[in-house]
């Protein structure tokens, strides 16, 4: 049941995103940061002070993380399935592959027929309904939730996807390589905390890679935009 009521908040906030994207053409970054806030917002409001602590949570929800096959987490079965499924379709799907020429150019992409409105509301209620699960899933993990739980996860996902190899403008990147940076991420932080160093500089490194990864990705996007003008100056003459 619980998972139901993560699925539906999270579909519900996705709906939501996508049609201020799809039809009112709001930059997606602004739509789902100003989202961000009126959800925390709204949620410090209803909860407040209080928070929920693992013994008041039933035992069967506390134990999913614990739960698995052959030693291996079902916790961590269900990621690599969201990733390979994530990853094949992007990469075989004709759809999937319609998302990477709309992050690419949405305008060049609705001139080739493509329904960037459609696919681009479907992207997000899909990304929502999964980030519901997902929160349920990390309240499993943890037990003791308050009203800032999550809060600061925001620059830790755009570092990771960055870092992983996405594209912040749009246009490439997969999801096998935004798990790998969030894994990159997860590990220098566990490496910190091993060495003894403040967590305090976990968000100091993050921006760092975010803005090492966005420098990267432009310096590489300038340098293969002037290859291909002067490979089509060479063959105009």
């Amino acid at each position: 049941m619980v998972f139901l009521v993560g699925l539906g908040i999270g579909l519900a906030v996705g709906v939501a995103n996508g049609l201020m994207v799809a039809i009112g053409r709001v930059p997606s970054l602004v739509v789902t940061l100003a989202t961000l806030y009126i959800v925390r917002g709204l949620d410090i409001l209803i909860v407040g002070g209080n928070e929920v602590v693992a013994q008041t949570l039933p035992n069967a929800f506390i134990q999913i993380p614990r739960a698995g096959v052959y030693g291996v987490p079902y916790l961590a079965i269900v990621i690599a399935v969201v990733i390979g499924v994530g990853a094949y379709y992007l990469r075989s799907y004709r759809s999937g592959r319609e998302l990477y020429a709309i992050g690419s150019n949405p305008e060049a992409a609705r001139l080739a027929g493509i329904r960037v409105g459609r696919r681009v509301f479907t992207a997000f209620a899909v990304s929502g309904a999964i980030a519901g699960v997902a929160g349920v899933l990390w309240a499993a993990q943890y037990q003791t939730i308050d009203s800032n739980a999550g809060t600061g996860y925001e620059l830790t996902v755009i570092a990771s996807v960055v870092v992983g190899g996405v594209a912040i403008f749009g246009g490439s990147g997969s999801a096998v390589g935004a798990a790998i940076g969030a894994l990159l991420l997860q590990t220098i932080n566990s490496a910190l905390y091993v060495l003894g160093i403040s967590p305090f500089w976990d968000q100091a490194i993050a921006g760092a890679l975010l803005l090492a990864a966005i420098t990267l990705d432009r310096v590489i996007s300038l340098r293969l935009t002037a290859a291909l003008r002067r490979r089509s100056a060479g063959v105009g003459t």
